[in-house]
């Protein structure tokens, strides 16, 4: 596949609705959102149960993606999107929440399990693959948790506040460097 050709297809994973705004889970989200401020894109055309906004960015084409499915759903618009000709899954990336990396840490991999995350099983389930970039953004507390479902729809500690403009910033970049010059690259310089 020749991947000069078609749109990059840029999904955050999150929940929709205002009492998910700005919660752990909703990391993706969140740095879809700070893309397309940079890009100056509006990601509010609905297709496939997910808001879509088209934004160049590193000289390429790339549609940024919200579903509007719950996180385990995630797969259904992602799957409904990549039916298009210009999408390919060689060209998705997918950015999630994750609760295994400490909190701040970013990794980055062209493909794997889904580690635990609902969003990604679902991506997976639905693709039928897991050959799919993927840039994963740690949530992970400091001290065991007792309930994970609680903690990861609750919103950032004010200690954690101060530190997520800067985490999605990096993600950012390592978006940009994904798009310009591929995975193994991005990988060698934000893992």
């Amino acid at each position: 596949m020749d991947i000069t050709h078609g749109n990059w297809l840029i999904v955050g994973l999150g929940n929709p609705g205002a009492e998910y705004e700005r919660t752990r889970h909703n990391l993706g989200f969140m740095l879809v959102d700070l893309l397309a401020t940079e890009y100056s894109a509006q990601v509010r055309r609905t297709e496939c149960r997910a808001l879509v906004g088209r934004a160049e960015i590193e000289g390429r084409m790339a549609e940024l993606v919200k579903p509007q499915t719950y996180m385990n759903l995630s797969g259904e618009a992602v799957s409904c999107l990549l039916q298009k000709e210009e999408r390919s899954v060689e060209k998705l990336i997918v950015i999630s929440d994750d609760l295994a990396l400490p909190f701040g840490k970013i990794r980055l991999r062209p493909q794997g399990s889904h580690g635990g995350q609902n969003g990604l099983r679902s991506i997976i389930d639905c693709l039928r693959t897991d050959e799919f970039v993927r840039l994963r953004i740690g949530i992970g507390p400091e001290h065991p948790l007792s309930n994970a479902k609680n903690f990861v729809l609750e919103r950032f500690s004010k200690s954690e506040t101060e530190k997520v403009e800067d985490i999605l910033k990096t993600g950012a970049d390592a978006i940009r460097t994904v798009i310009s010059d591929g995975v193994d690259a991005a990988m060698a310089k934000f893992n």
